[in-house]
């Protein structure tokens, strides 16, 4: 892409946005920004980005005035945006940062997308192939923009990107030698009018893609993109932890192949840290790129034995009189919740023994389909935030629900209620943007309550939560 004496608007000043400013003006385009907001954070940036030669205004309701050549948009700015949707209206060419840094870069790509598992996947692709002697960095909706890294690809094998389905929404020719789809479930609904359309964009992915690489898809997802007639031009590997007829599944706890010349088990998921279904698709996926990429098995399994799961995934941060505190932060869709309630230590005589704390900002969910998960492992769930009301209506039937005003006062009710065996578990099933800044900041919140609790909880026989309106749930959700 030719960018040099360009007249470019950048769309959206988040980590995004301020990068593909800064490759812009590297590249001599001229630049100017726009962001709706005019935060104290985005001020300071302006200012750095105005040093720099980027024209910025904050607070914007309008494009600025001018001719461009080329709009960029941040992801999480949505179509309806009435800056985004005036360009478009004008003829100007849009494209994503993501578009942006690939048209820009100098070597392949592995592009890993799914509603849940596509930060682990991509940090155990980056940590395989890296152990393999392949140079890559791991960029994308990760947390490291792509146009921040382009210089360093002229010396990298591949790209290892987690592409988020906004992303997908602006690309153009974008196009992974090795595509990944880890899961396709219902997330997103305040910016999809429905699934289908949510599924299209997952689907996009694959969309450039000629008939030499390759498609790693879900054997479940697959059925998705093929009951919309979604075109997968490329190479495919199937893989599931359900489906025993993929071409990498789950047996009791072996991922196994059918593969030829790769068939039979492949790891163990109990020499793994790693645990539950979900995380045995990602590690199933990851093994499928190192096979494609012709790496040795025995030191793909060695290094994925050892992986430590990030920060706010399912993360034990406390055990306090045998009761276990888990941070599952980033679980900010229902089917993400299921996963973390499935991945917990059942209690004794596999008793409900999980005090589920969950709410945040609406993202459009109906809440009701994880009732027979919730009936058989949740013995009561504190709600917060936005969605409190409207989860409770979906659960009450399920399991005692109780709503607090924080997650603090959450966090030390459901301390207060808990007995050894069981588990205190933050899975929102939510996005955290009406109490937090990001998931992260949530997770930190759990974290600081829980240690807070100190030394140990005093059981109050008194502390009762409401009773559910089901007699005998586990009997009504069979």
């Amino acid at each position: 892409m030719r960018l040099d004496g360009k007249e470019v608007l950048v769309i959206g000043l988040g980590l995004s946005g301020v990068a593909a400013c800064q490759l812009l003006i590297r590249s001599g385009a001229k630049v100017a920004a726009v962001d709706a907001a005019n935060t104290e954070p985005l001020q300071a940036q302006a200012n750095q980005l105005r040093a720099i030669g980027v024209a910025v205004e904050l607070g914007a309701s309008t494009a600025p005035s001018g001719r461009f050549d080329l709009a960029v948009v941040s992801p999480g700015v949505p179509p309806t945006n009435p800056i985004f949707a005036s360009i478009r209206a004008a003829g100007i060419p849009v494209i994503g940062e993501l578009e942006l840094g690939a048209q820009n870069s100098f070597c392949l790509n592995v592009a890993i997308t799914g509603t849940n598992g596509k930060t682990t996947t991509t940090e155990l692709v980056e940590r395989v192939l890296t152990e393999n002697q392949v140079q890559t960095v791991a960029a994308g909706n990760i947390g490291v923009p792509l146009c921040s890294v382009v210089e360093k690809t002229r010396e990298l094998d591949f790209l290892t990107l987690e592409v988020s389905s906004f992303q997908l929404e602006t690309i153009q020719f974008f196009r992974p030698a090795i595509a990944v789809l880890l899961n396709i479930t219902p997330d997103h609904l305040d910016r999809y009018a429905n699934m289908s359309e949510y599924i299209a964009a997952k689907g996009r992915l694959f969309e450039n893609q000629q008939a030499f690489d390759w498609a790693i898809i879900q054997s479940e997802a697959l059925t998705l993109l093929r009951a919309q007639q979604i075109n997968i031009p490329s190479k495919i590997v199937t893989f599931s932890a359900r489906d025993k007829t993929a071409d990498l599944y789950l047996d009791r706890g072996l991922l196994m192949s059918r593969i030829a010349d790769w068939a039979g088990p492949l790891l163990d998921m109990d020499e793994c840290l790693l645990r539950g279904p979900h995380n045995a698709e990602n590690l199933m996926a990851t093994l499928a790129v190192g096979r494609i990429l012709r790496l040795p098995l025995e030191r793909m399994v060695e290094t994925l034995k050892t992986y430590v799961p990030a920060p706010h995934r399912c993360e034990e941060v406390a055990e306090i009189d045998g009761v276990h505190f888990v941070n599952d932060s980033k679980a900010t869709n229902v089917d993400a919740v299921e996963k973390a309630l499935l991945s917990m230590t059942p209690g004794r005589d596999s008793a409900p023994n999980v005090w589920l704390i969950a709410g945040g900002k609406d993202k459009g969910f109906d809440f009701h389909d994880i009732g027979p998960v919730l009936a058989q492992r949740v013995k009561g769930a504190f709600l917060i935030g936005e969605t409190r009301e409207k989860i409770r209506a979906a659960w009450s039937l399920f399991t005692r629900c109780s709503t607090v005003d924080s997650l603090s006062e959450a966090v030390h009710r459901a301390a207060e209620a808990a007995v050894a065996g069981d588990v205190v578990l933050l899975s929102p099933a939510c996005s955290s943007f009406d109490q937090f800044r990001n998931y992260q900041h949530r997770g930190e919140v759990f974290r600081e309550a829980v240690a807070r609790l100190g030394q140990k909880i005093p059981k109050n026989p008194s502390v009762q939560m409401p009773k559910s309106r089901q007699n005998g749930s586990v009997e009504l959700t069979m």
